[in-house]
């Protein structure tokens, strides 16, 4: 009888070590799947932010704005490739950035992990855009969302994502932890954006020369605007759900974590806006559901729910407060990209210090997080505020006068977004 247990058990170890291999492979190739829908999802955030932008925008402008989105997601990509990639993933014995890699070589690299990034460079840059729409040229933009996408988010990417062995990014080195990019993606993108709107100025009357007051500029089509929230929502579990481990197994928590983050930070947004005898306006609502959504980005897969909560209660609070700081220093950001993803990215960063699942207030991981949104801000918005500086003395960032009454539509694309209600301006010329 053992004689044939021994037969049986040889007979079947092939099929058992077949069975344990395509186990194996399968759980790859589940990754290798999630990933590519994540890309997919994550592309799907770029439709969001040209609704949500070109809603916000006075129907005058609606196409340049859309054209800066599409811009961000395809000449960026180009750049990426060729530099950005590199600078991230290359070599990197000094910490700071790699030194190979460039235009796709030497660097060995998954082309689904480069698409991945890729799309996390084109939203730090999308970001910017709808903080300097209506006033900034399309064409000095486009040179600033190169080098945002081709060097400031790559390079700060570097520090907490690149690196290998002992050749680690200096903040990955020093523990500095950012699951999906809550600074190195959207805190990237929001100090980008502050940048630009102080070299740009506010929008012609956006407020009194001699009282400071603050005047609105409302949108065309809020509806529009809503619509690209739920775009940007959608896309917010595959750009959060990247970050899931290779067996998939806390997925669930980071998704369940994205979205009550955004919930609940909706809701404080409301309770603010009442207390605080405001009217409860649906931008500001909607932001702030934006803003919980950033906040969890950074520490998604590893806060419990009820933490996931009060990171957004907090947020939408931020999302309230963070407009009314920035009308008090004159600085115009139409769309409340700083708010949304600069200030609520550097909470959730901070957050992720604090409430790490079982490893609440943990002072070294606090320390290494408020290191690393410390230098996001010094590092993103002193390079770009050279940038669009250097533009802006060399060839003009802003808009002349003439054609911000107009409207960039015509005036820089000869195009109208609303074209049979708006014939008028196609017979009235482009010169000053």
């Amino acid at each position: 009888m053992k004689k044939i247990n021994h037969i049986a058990l040889l007979v079947m170890l092939p099929s058992l070590a077949f069975a344990q291999t395509n186990e194996t492979n399968f759980a790859e190739l589940a990754h290798i799947v999630w990933v590519g829908i994540c890309c997919a999802l994550i592309f799907i955030m770029q439709p969001g932010f040209a609704l949500l932008e070109s809603g916000l925008v006075r129907a005058k402008n609606t196409i340049n704005v859309v054209m800066k989105n599409f811009a961000d997601v395809s000449v960026g990509a180009l750049f990426f490739w060729a530099i950005g990639f590199g600078i991230i993933f290359g070599e990197n014995a000094t910490g700071f950035f790699g030194t190979n890699g460039f235009f796709g070589q030497d660097v060995g690299a998954d082309p689904l992990e480069m698409v991945f990034q890729m799309l996390f460079a084109a939203t730090a840059a999308t970001i910017v855009s709808g903080a300097l729409a209506e006033r900034v040229s399309f064409v000095p933009y486009l040179i600033g969302a190169i080098f945002i996408t081709a060097v400031i988010y790559p390079v700060f990417a570097s520090w907490v994502w690149g690196g290998d062995g002992d050749q680690l990014g200096w903040l990955r080195a020093l523990g500095f932890q950012d699951a999906a990019g809550g600074t190195a993606v959207h805190a990237i993108g929001g100090w980008c954006a502050l940048a630009g709107a102080i070299v740009l100025g506010p929008r012609l009357g956006r407020f009194g020369k001699k009282d400071g007051q603050v005047r609105d500029v409302p949108g065309h089509n809020l509806p529009m605007f809503a619509t690209g929230a739920f775009f940007l929502w959608v896309g917010w579990f595959g750009f959060n759900g990247g970050a899931a481990k290779d067996d998939l197994s806390d997925l669930g928590q980071i998704l369940l974590n994205t979205h009550l983050s955004g919930a609940s930070a909706c809701f404080s947004a409301i309770v603010v806006m009442k207390l605080r005898g405001m009217p409860i306006i649906m931008t500001r609502f909607i932001n702030g559901g934006l803003g919980g959504l950033v906040a969890i980005t950074a520490g998604c897969n590893v806060v419990e729910p009820q933490f996931a909560i009060l990171i957004g209660l907090i947020s939408g609070a931020i999302v309230v407060f963070g407009d009314t700081f920035l009308h008090r220093f004159r600085i115009d950001d139409v769309v409340g990209a700083v708010p949304v993803h600069a200030f609520c990215g550097v909470w959730g960063t901070l957050a992720l210090g604090m409430f790490t699942a079982g490893d609440l207030f943990n002072i070294d991981l606090m320390v290494a997080q408020m290191i690393g949104v410390i230098s996001s801000f010094i590092w993103a918005f002193g390079a770009a505020y050279v940038v669009f500086k250097t533009v802006d003395l060399t060839m003009g960032l802003r808009a002349s006068t003439f054609h911000e009454q107009r409207g960039l539509d015509y005036t820089e694309h000869n195009e109208l977004g609303y074209a049979e209600f708006m014939k008028v301006e196609m017979h009235q010329g482009n010169s000053e």
